[in-house]
């Protein structure tokens, strides 16, 4: 893991740190992360980035030159020596429930949950944002991807397009999480285990005095491995190149023109010369609507490499996360719910519980989200669990084919409608009686106009 900096963060978590404890405040205060809206053309989230979260967490830590750092910004010129003596034994103590990486998530469904003294629960807000947002936005576009794909395999290759080499190496793990089966990204199998795929570029072919030279190469480097580019100069004539290169061609890849009327041709050119088992791969800017055209024009792909589209996720490339303080601790020790009573951007207090609901063939009816400590109803499940108590991870992290499964099981149990790519269709959550009544608590609670 690349440790992140605690100084990697917005300047008001830590002026706000050092207001409270200027005020001697620092209860356990209870703060949750959810999405209010989902983007354009998403009937769903797919939750990522949990692990990297927890990670962070653990091993939060201000190193003396990011305390001397601060010490010099003019935000903190009144700002008492004890609060940066206080900062060389900083440490995330709090609790966090979560729900589980793959997981199917909706818009006001809490993600997670952090329960911490305030200080603490008020510095991770912008960290486990970046990590959640970007990895959930890039789970749920790889998600419509490979549903787009209905079956057939799909590469992520996207780093190059990537915001950075960070992000690339994130993206590659959440469209695996999210049904992907590979990545061209040789670290995040280094990293995370997945496997890397590949083929070559056209000025690897260019590099020869003739393409058939090129193929020859390469066959010769990677007997076992070998997908041959064949679009460089004439396509038709590069298959048939391919499929003299060697007896058992491992497969080709189209990147230009008409994908749908070459891979036919191409797949005609292979199969009469005793290659049947060679794949065809498609590539060139494809995303969930091109491939969905692809296949209704019974396109022989076996195949498909996402890069741009899927890396960036370019139709959607923000989520709009947010994490909010919902209950807080008062000078008795009493939880007091607190919410935020903005007419376009309210919230709703209490920590929370998303109790998912299913008809007897085990596909999702509905989603409750009530209060943490409300009993959860026969035929429903509970979707956050702790993953963090007291600062320390619950359980050992899930391997990615574990969250990849996960997926593939909260995909089976949606309704067919979802699924869809150009479906409006939406999804009922509910939220209990019982959020209701604190709300109303809450704002009986908040401070009322004098004037």
């Amino acid at each position: 893991m690349i440790r992140v900096s605690v100084l990697q963060t917005d300047l008001y978590q830590l002026t706000m740190m050092a207001a409270y404890a200027r005020e001697g405040m620092n209860p356990r205060a209870t703060f949750e992360l959810f999405v209010r809206k989902l983007p354009n053309n998403r009937n769903f989230l797919v939750c990522a980035g949990l692990e990297e979260a927890l990670e962070s967490l653990e091993s939060l830590r201000f190193l003396p030159e990011e305390i001397e750092y601060l010490r010099e910004l003019p935000s903190f010129a009144h700002i008492d020596a004890t609060f940066f003596d206080s900062l060389h034994t900083f440490r995330f103590t709090g609790d966090v429930w979560a729900v589980p990486e793959g997981e199917i998530v909706f818009a006001g469904e809490p993600l997670l949950r952090v329960t911490a003294p305030l200080l603490e629960a008020q510095l991770v807000e912008t960290m486990l944002l970046s990590i959640l947002n970007m990895s959930t936005m890039i789970a749920s576009k790889a998600a419509r991807v490979v549903l787009a794909a209905q079956g057939r395999n799909v590469m992520e290759f996207g780093t190059r397009r990537a915001h950075g080499p960070e992000a690339g190496l994130l993206a590659a793990r959440a469209a695996y999480i999210a049904g992907c089966v590979g990545t061209s990204n040789v670290e995040a199998g280094h990293r995370y285990g997945i496997p890397v795929l590949g083929t070559c570029a056209h000025s690897f072919i260019m590099s020869f005095e003739s393409e058939e030279e090129a193929f020859k190469a390469y066959v010769a480097a990677f007997p076992e491995h070998a997908t041959l580019l064949i679009d460089t100069y004439d396509t038709l004539e590069g298959a048939r190149r391919a499929a003299r290169s060697t007896p058992n061609l491992r497969g080709v890849r189209l990147d230009s023109g008409d994908l749908a009327q070459l891979a036919k041709q191409v797949r005609v050119i292979l199969d009469e010369a005793g290659q049947p088992n060679a794949r065809i791969v498609a590539s060139n800017d494809l995303n969930e609507d091109k491939i969905s055209e692809l296949l209704a024009s019974n396109a022989p792909i076996d195949i498909f490499g996402v890069g741009t589209e899927l890396a960036t996720s370019k139709d959607a490339p923000a989520l709009g996360g947010v994490y909010k303080l919902v209950a807080q601790e008062d000078s008795l020790g009493h939880i007091r719910y607190v919410l935020k009573n903005s007419p376009d951007k309210p919230s709703y207090p209490g920590a929370k519980q998303i109790h998912r609901f299913f008809d007897p063939q085990g596909i999702a009816l509905h989603d409750v989200i009530a209060l943490a400590d409300e009993p959860v109803p026969p035929h429903a499940k509970p979707l956050l669990s702790c993953v963090m108590q007291d600062g320390k991870r619950t359980r050992p992290a899930p391997s990615l084919a574990q969250m990849q499964a996960h997926h593939k099981n909260a995909i089976a149990c949606l309704p067919a409608a979802l699924c869809a790519l150009s479906s409006s269709a939406t999804y009922p959550v509910q939220r209990s009686a019982k959020i209701d009544e604190a709300r109303q608590i809450a704002l009986d609670a908040m401070p009322k106009s004098t004037d």
